[in-house]
């Protein structure tokens, strides 16, 4: 499976897709994306299947765009969020 910027339209393997968050923001249930060919920014939310990928506004975060991540997990930790795809792990660190 390959996970898109959707700036540039690159697709990247999960491991170095996740590897490139870089900030979760437990308030809005935010994380900071960097993407490694473009340098675009995208903030996104990791939901149990997919990522939602949006804008901070009124102090809340709004998704406007889905994409299906079949067997994506995640666990809200208070130092970090915890993802899972298949056997592979990563966390982002709450900033």
């Amino acid at each position: 499976m390959l996970l898109p910027c959707l700036a540039c339209e690159s697709r990247f393997r999960p491991d170095d897709y996740f590897s490139a968050c870089s900030d979760y923001d437990r308030r809005l249930d935010r994380v900071i994306w960097t993407c490694p060919t473009c340098g675009n920014r995208d903030d996104l939310r990791v939901f149990t299947g997919e990522l939602g990928f949006g804008a901070a506004r009124h102090g809340r975060f709004d998704v406007h765009d889905r994409v299906r991540v079949p067997g994506l997990r995640r666990h809200r930790r208070e130092v970090a969020l915890y993802i899972s795809l298949d056997r592979c792990h990563w966390h982002v660190p709450r900033r």
